[in-house]
């Protein structure tokens, strides 16, 4: 296969699909028509182009994203979801065949029209509420239904395509901590609080998409990203002025409790109705149990409000505004193309769900210490070496690739991205989190935005200090300290320390420890040994 940078129209992929037009255009890459020259067909071919800009590591991530996308797609029999046919590797990064839809995307057709008409929205809906019905059944969630998602066929077929982000059953490393799935205009109540997704919170973003198709407007954007998410989890949507009968059903929708939320069959039924110009009866009073399609993908549970309970979940190109690029200020893109958006999510659910929310912060339980200036800590910072390994202690080669010194006895714990060590289920605990694409232009920022959720959420929250540091000669760093009061899972005062910086690879890596406040001295010592042993994976 050949292998070139000239990617353009008249390149023949894998000896069989030569591409000619781009028909569309997205964050991590984008669409090509294209014709397929051994079974004479014309397909679409995804390019991710963000794969000629990230780094190796990041790479292999995103080809096996590439291959969880065509297993999530091929799991599904259905006309209303985008066939994939093949995906290939070309210029050292993963291209997806797909079946080609002549029509444009629902966010395309309410654009150009402004709005789409009551009866067109309910056949929409039922095509849309079809194929997931079909996706739910086979394990699967899609988990970013929006309007730019959904492909109108000539034909009058409505389809969702992109189940790059899709969770599979049985299949937990779909995402990587730290990350955000979906695009925070449609993502569902749950999912801020950093609950794990299950089919209701797909009819929250198809009952989103349908107020968007109907009204030209996402009923929850606000003029910010946090404004958008607090909107989510707390406002009410705009009574919409055009959806007519399909009021009822949107409404049920989009009811803030997934449980109270209608089935998939329940929504079918009130858009049926509404298409035979019935008022659609109101969703049944008793409560529906929420269903789960999928093991659970994020980081374990918030409980009660700790930060010491942090998830994210992925988002492989999955973009909000038209740009996709909506971090909170200050939280600025460091590189160029990113592999994800992450960052309002991972910290203002912290701000506006408060326990759950805490849930979606990447380090939540960072809690660390950093000092006002830029000067070097003081502590802990050397490596240490193989000989040097403190009695009571032990070197563990992680499987994650890195290294570190922890007390004897202490029992490695694995959730996604995030790996701790503990000698009592957490009450003590070394976490060490990875994030391969940092969204933040440092990890300063990262530690100041993170903050600002924690002061608002966390009973008794007390900052001992946070300032920029030097670790390892990485003046990308910082270290952040502070303390607070548990209430359920380890009940009592509690005091915590973060060391986040960047390697010179962009991977910005956390090391964190939190224990009781009355063991703080002895804490405090086992963190800065820990530091001394830490080895991050090998170039």
């Amino acid at each position: 296969m050949e292998n070139t940078h000239n990617t353009g129209a008249g390149l023949l992929l894998a000896g069989r699909y030569r591409l000619s037009e781009t028909i569309g255009r997205g964050g991590m890459g984008k669409v090509w028509r294209a014709h397929d020259e051994v079974l004479h067909r014309v397909v679409a071919v995804k390019e991710l182009t963000a794969g000629l800009y990230v780094s190796e590591a990041d790479r292999t991530v995103l080809h096996a994203r590439t291959q969880k996308e065509a297993r999530a797609a091929a799991r599904i029999s259905h006309p209303g979801v985008v066939t994939v046919h093949d995906v290939l590797e070309h210029d050292a990064r993963p291209w997806i065949v797909m079946q080609y839809v002549d029509g444009p995307s629902l966010a395309d057709a309410a654009k150009e029209r402004g709005r789409v008409d009551e009866r067109e929205a309910a056949r929409i809906g039922l095509h849309i509420l079809g194929a997931l019905r079909a996706a739910h059944a086979a394990g699967v969630l899609h988990r970013d239904i929006k309007p730019a998602n959904v492909l109108l066929g000539s034909d009058g077929r409505a389809l969702i395509t992109d189940f790059g982000i899709a969770a599979i059953e049985g299949d937990p490393t779909i995402t990587r901590t730290g990350e955000i799935v979906g695009s925070i205009d449609y993502l569902a109540p749950e999912r801020v609080r950093g609950h794990d997704p299950g089919p209701a919170s797909d009819l929250w973003s198809l009952g989103a998409t349908l107020y968007t198709a109907l009204e030209g407007q996402s009923p929850f954007r606000r003029s910010s990203p946090l404004a958008t998410m607090q909107a989510v989890v707390d406002d009410e949507p705009a009574p919409p002025r055009s959806a007519g009968r399909l009021e009822p059903v949107i409404r049920a929708l989009l009811h803030k409790d997934p449980a109270a939320r209608p089935s998939a069959a329940e929504a079918e039924r009130m858009l049926v109705q509404a298409m035979e110009d019935r008022l659609p009866a109101p969703a049944p009073t008793t409560r529906v149990p929420a269903q789960r399609a999928t093991q659970r993908v994020t980081q374990h549970l918030p409980r009660g409000g700790a930060p010491d309970s942090r998830t994210a979940t992925a988002a492989a190109g999955s973009h909000a505004v038209p740009s996709g690029d909506w971090a909170a200020a200050p939280a600025r893109p460091r590189r160029g193309p990113r592999l994800r958006t992450l960052a309002v999510v991972v910290v203002v659910a912290a701000v506006i769900g408060g326990g759950a929310g805490l849930a979606a912060m990447k380090y939540a339980q960072s809690g660390g210490t950093t000092n006002a200036g830029t000067g070097t800590d003081s502590r802990a910072t050397a490596p240490g070496k193989a000989s040097d390994v403190p009695d009571g202690w032990e070197r563990v080669d992680d499987p994650r690739g890195f290294s570190l010194w922890v007390p004897k006895g202490w029992k490695r714990q694995a959730d996604g991205d995030q790996i701790d060590y503990t000698p009592d289920n957490g009450r003590h605990r070394i976490r060490i989190s990875v994030d391969l694409s940092p969204d933040f232009e440092n990890p300063y920022m990262h530690m100041l935005e993170m903050q600002e959720g924690l002061k608002k959420r966390l009973p008794d929250y007390r900052r001992v200090k946070l300032r920029p540091n030097t670790f390892r000669d990485q003046t990308q760093s910082a270290l952040w300290e502070f303390s607070w009061t548990e209430r359920t899972e380890h009940p009592g005062p509690r005091r915590a320390i973060d060391q986040m910086y960047y390697e010179d690879d962009g991977t910005e890596y956390a090391l964190y420890m939190s224990g009781p406040a009355k063991d703080w001295a002895v804490t405090r010592e086992q963190f800065d040994t820990m530091l001394r042993g830490w080895r991050p994976p090998p170039n």
